[in-house]
């Protein structure tokens, strides 16, 4: 029989009282009263940080307030003035100091002006795209407090060093899916902005979630660059990929097999489609389309190569590029038919990063240029981190899906019960 356990409510019920109390003899009743520039929320505040340093100083020194001190070697020294910068606004500390100025808080370190809870609130406005000025007039706004562009620019500064660690953090051995492409952005360069791509590799690990694995910039997608991609990626720990699942890019399978020679090379089909259907003119295009689905949702390898055929004697004359296209890629936009129904749906396409993708440009669409390569690390780092906190359930089916993966290209099983 369960025992219901019982809840202590004293000191909720302590704060309460005081609340009800100070509501009543200060007469509190608007929302100015609580968080205005003379509101109780910044006495609260002032007392509650001021009671917290008192707290550190005793322990600090070893004995509390108002007790002997005549053996302990250090004694208490007085304040000193600080304002700090807060989400209800500035307030005016006064900090305890020690007689050996040895006393460093934890609470409000020294040279900090903001509480990290103002730090949280620019990073957050940052990562969701605003510029700057904006984040400046919204924490005007917001908490009745100055900070210039240089200081927010400071501030998410910080997340640079996060973003260091991360590009270099060590990686899992295996990664059966493994999505890579490039987006286009504006970045200011020697005074003038050039497009540059940012690289991104999106990895579906053994337990069947995505995970970015990383990001990069160059001033032009190519095969060269990504090489230099795959290789870093083996070096922070991959050493087998089932399948790469990329762009029609020229070049880009050899640079795969460069690195990883097992793997798979699945172009995307979506794509495929697209360029495909540039070549055909709009009155057509319905009825090219709907010739072209027989071929790629098709059932077996072999069915798809008969309804390539029938597309190709039906238009080739008129539009042989959109037929050269599937016919030079055909290895690589087929790939997928080796596999049962779940798994088709997972890597015939590049969708899983595209969605990734329209994330960044959800996030990148009012800004006109980037000031540099770092602005653009560190907004991409804070969107797709937020972005990333969505990524809880599995591929469907994945268990099935993995054992596939295992016995097809002999996995590591020891990796696998790591994982």
């Amino acid at each position: 029989m369960s025992v219901k356990k019982e809840v202590d409510y004293t000191n909720l019920a302590v704060i309460r009282e005081f609340c009800k109390t100070l509501i009543k003899d200060r007469n509190l009743k608007t929302q100015d009263d609580l968080h205005g520039e003379n509101g109780v929320v910044k006495e609260i505040q002032k007392a509650l940080y001021e009671a917290l340093l008192e707290g550190e100083l005793d322990s600090h020194l070893g004995y509390d307030k108002h007790t002997d001190n005549s053996n302990s070697g250090n004694y208490r020294n007085g304040y000193s003035d600080k304002t700090v910068k807060t989400q209800h606004g500035a307030i005016n500390l006064e900090i305890p100091r020690d007689r050996n100025a040895s006393f460093e808080p934890i609470i409000i370190p020294k040279n900090q002006r903001r509480l990290t809870v103002m730090d949280d609130a620019v990073i957050s406005l940052y990562s969701k795209g605003m510029s700057l000025s904006q984040i400046s007039t919204q924490i005007k706004d917001l908490y009745q407090v100055e900070l210039s562009e240089e200081q927010i620019s400071k501030i998410t500064d910080s997340v640079m060093e996060d973003v260091a660690k991360w590009q270099i953090r060590p990686l899992a051995g295996i990664y059966p899916i493994i999505y890579l492409d490039g987006i286009y952005i504006n970045v200011l360069d020697n005074k003038t902005v050039i497009k540059k791509v940012v690289y991104v590799a999106l990895g579906v690990n053994l337990s069947g979630q995505k995970e970015l694995l990383g990001l990069w910039i160059s001033e032009s997608e190519g095969s060269k660059f990504w090489l230099n991609v795959l290789t870093e990626l083996n070096s922070r720990g991959i050493k087998q990929v089932c399948v790469f699942c990329v762009d029609g890019l020229t070049g880009f399978p050899d640079a795969i097999n460069a690195i990883y020679p097992k793997a798979m090379v699945q172009q995307c089909v979506v794509h495929a489609i697209r360029r495909s259907l540039d070549y055909v003119s709009y009155k057509d295009k319905k009825q090219f389309a709907a010739g072209l689905k027989k071929v790629y949702a098709a059932k077996t390898i072999t069915e798809a190569e008969l309804a390539l055929d029938d597309l190709e004697l039906e238009w080739c004359d008129k539009y042989p590029a959109s037929i050269k296209l599937w016919r030079d890629r055909w290895q690589y936009l087929t790939n997928f038919f080796q596999f049962p129904g779940d798994i088709r749906k997972a890597i015939y396409t590049t969708n899983a990063i595209e969605s990734v993708n329209a994330s960044i440009r959800k996030i990148i669409k009012n800004k006109k240029s980037f000031p540099g390569d770092n602005s653009v690390f560190k907004m991409l780092y804070l969107a797709l981190h937020d972005c990333s906190k969505k990524w809880t359930m599995p591929i469907r089916d994945w268990q099935a899906a993995l054992n596939q993966f295992i016995i097809k290209f002999d996995l590591d099983l020891s990796e696998i019960n790591k994982g």
